[in-house]
Parts: C-alpha cells; structure tokens; sequence
C-alpha cells in the first residue's frame, strides 16, 4: 500500500464566514507587508492568524496545523483525522498530512514554501520544538517574526468584520437576558450558565445557519467566586443579597464578543451599592473617552484619576478594556489594543474596543466582591457606536 506524506482530499462545498473578497483583500494586505518585509513565504501556526486570513479555525488535539502564504498561493495544512472539513472551510487550498511517519506535517509545508527561503512566522506561537524543525525542514535564510504586523492589521476591522461583530453583540445580548430570567435565590450558576449558553447557541443558528457551531460559553459567578474576571461557573446555590456576575460570551466563526454586567440577588446593601453606582459611573466616563485620537494610555490614567478621586483605584486588578476579533479565551489577543498605561496605540475609525472597569473589593471589607461592567464600542469617523444593548446598573440589575 503507497502511503504519502501528504495528499489533497477536497469535497463538498466550501463555505466561509465571509465572501471570498474579504479574505482576498486580507490576503493581500498581508502579502504587501511580506514584500515590505522581504518575507517570501509565511507560516502561521496560531489558530487566530489561520482562521483570519484562511476563515478555517482549526482544533489542534495535539496536531500541528498551519496556513502558509506565498504571493502566489494560500495554503491550510491540516492533519488526516479532520478529511475534507478543512477545506471546505478554507479560503485557499488545502493539504492533508499524514503520520505513516514523523514531521510529515513539516514536509507538506515545506511543499508549498520551498527550501532556502525568508520565512515569516509568529514567535510568540512557534514553540521551540517546531522551531528547531522548522530550521530543519525549511532551511530558512532568514526568520521573520510576522505577529506583531499581523496584530496591527487584526486591529482594524473591514465593513465586513464589524457587521458580524455587531451582530455577536446582539448574540450576547440575548444571552444576558436568558441569564436575568434565570437567577433566582437557590438555583445554582452552572443552572443559570446554561441557560444563556443555550439561548445564544439558539440564536446564532437562525441568524447564521451555514455556521460551524462550537465554543460559546457563558460565565455566571456569585458571591466570593466574582472576585475574578474569569473564574469558571460553580455549583454554588445563589443566595439573597448575593453580588452577581454575568458574562456571556458567543462565538461565531472565531469571532469573540462579550457582554458583562454586575447584578443582584433581591437586594443590595449600602456599601455594595455606592461601590457598584461608582463603577458604574466610571464605566459611563470611561466610554465618553474613547474617540478618534484618543491614546490609550491617556483614556487609561483618566480612568485612574477619576477612581482614585472616589477612594477606590486600589481595587483595580486589570486594564480598562481590550481589542475585539478573531479571539476567544484561549487563541488570540490584540494586546496593541488595550487600556492599559503601558499601550500607546491612537484610537482609529474601524477598530472595535471594549470599556470594561472591575473594581474587586477584598472578602471581610464593607461591599466585598467584584463589580464589572463591559460595553463594545466601535470606533467611527466622529465618535463611537455602542453596539451592547443589554442595560446596566442598579435600576434594571437588581433582581427579584
């Protein structure tokens, strides 16, 4: 029996999460920054950047997988055990590896590459094992580390990219309200979790039927468990007076958004509540900052100043708020486009960023727990477009 290295194994229909003309200007973007560069030929290995400029998110299992770029091809290199479904969720072509032997993965690349090449790659992927196989199989004449000028270009969307942002904001939306529905004194958060994760997923099958239907999660946490961002869901019992956190999180062709907010269980005391209502207008003041020119680090220590002004800037634990795109809690990450003091990136019209203050106040002191609140703004012309419509504060989030 002939057993190949690699093969092509293409069938069915492709389908991507946008027309082909998108992922052609992407691809040629991209292709000019490699000719800027003098990169002959990119490797990319993180699942963002494949699913970016190819509309494939592959699931690794312990598989390397890869999309390569030439100016003349555009190429995913998946592994057998997925068939044909990388194909027909790619852009380009597709090659299929085999294991009848070691690095047959490092083989199919060097296919499409060549040997002796400038090769452009992402050193914050790229694990020194594949590196060292990479110098190997390639023989490169020089490595270029490509993520930080495939970030810049991420961090601004095409009309296309905000249309579907804007929609997963909607997603998300829908996904609060089935979690408002469901809180009540007793229920546990994974019951409650579940019910906005399941009107999400219900939502983006009507509005996207042709979609891949994977990794939307929400993350409800009560009491002492909202004291971080993103501590998964328990099965503590929800009590009366308890501080809430709803987090959902839809994911629709790799495209992350996110809706967060602060509630209560019935009732909530002084002290939580003038911590809350300071968040909250923090939250209020840190979007009437974000506009067309504005630097990052700017927005950032005029939240700063208007919490220490209120006493509270010491419970701060993260920046203001962050990028939105292709990333999910575990690929992807703008880090250009953060409110963060040590991020100088200017605002732009066409990049879609977060404001989201967290204020967590330590367990045994007046108001304990942690408040969050998270709105998506995109960046336009002459101002924002709050795109979240799921309302925040006290008025509308205490509950029961």
């Amino acid at each position: 029996m002939d057993r190949p290295e690699f093969y092509r194994f293409h069938q069915g229909e492709k389908t991507l999460p946008f027309a082909p003309a998108e992922y052609q200007a992407r691809l040629a973007h991209l292709r000019r920054d490699m000719q800027a560069n003098g990169v002959e030929a990119c490797v990319y290995t993180s699942m963002h950047n494949v699913a970016y400029y190819s509309g494939f998110l592959y699931c690794a299992f312990g598989r390397p997988y890869a999309l390569v770029v030439t100016q003349s091809a555009d190429v995913t290199i998946s592994a057998g055990i997925d068939a044909a479904q990388p194909w027909r969720r790619s852009h380009g072509d597709n090659i299929t590896y085999t294991d009848w032997q070691q690095d047959n993965y490092w083989r199919a690349v060097l296919s499409v590459t060549g040997p002796n090449k400038v090769i452009g790659c992402e050193f914050d992927h790229l694990t020194i094992t594949q590196r060292a196989l990479l110098d190997r199989f390639l023989a490169p004449k020089d490595v270029v580390d490509m993520a930080p000028i495939t970030m810049l270009q991420r961090m601004h969307k095409s009309a296309a990219e905000i249309d579907l942002i804007r929609s997963c904001a909607q997603v998300a939306d829908v996904g609060g309200y089935a979690v408002r529905d469901a809180i009540k004194a007793g229920i546990r958060e994974i019951d409650v979790a579940m019910a906005g994760r399941d009107a999400m997923e219900l939502e983006i099958a009507t509005r996207f039927p042709d979609a891949e239907y994977r990794d939307t999660w929400v993350w409800f946490q009560s009491g002492i468990n909202t004291d971080g961002a993103h501590n998964p869901v328990t099965s503590r019992r929800l009590e009366r007076g308890d501080i809430l956190s709803l987090n959902t999180f839809p994911m629709i062709s790799a495209y992350y958004t996110a809706l967060e907010r602060t509630l209560f269980v019935e009732t909530v005391d002084p002290a939580s509540l003038k911590i809350w209502e300071a968040n909250v207008a923090a939250h209020t003041f840190g979007m009437s900052l974000l506009k067309p020119g504005a630097r990052c680090s700017d927005v950032t220590a005029q939240i700063n100043a208007f919490l220490a002004d209120r006493g509270l800037l010491q419970y701060r634990t993260f920046g203001y708020g962050h990028s939105f795109g292709v990333l999910s809690h575990y690929y992807g990450r703008e880090a250009g486009l953060e409110l963060r003091e040590d991020i100088d990136t200017v605002l732009e019209p066409g990049m879609v960023i977060s404001m989201e203050p967290m204020l967590t106040v330590p367990e045994g002191t007046p108001g304990a727990g942690g408040y969050r609140e998270h709105d998506i703004l995109i960046i336009t012309e002459d101002g924002t477009e709050n795109i979240t419509g799921f309302p925040f504060g006290p008025e509308f989030n205490v509950i029961g």
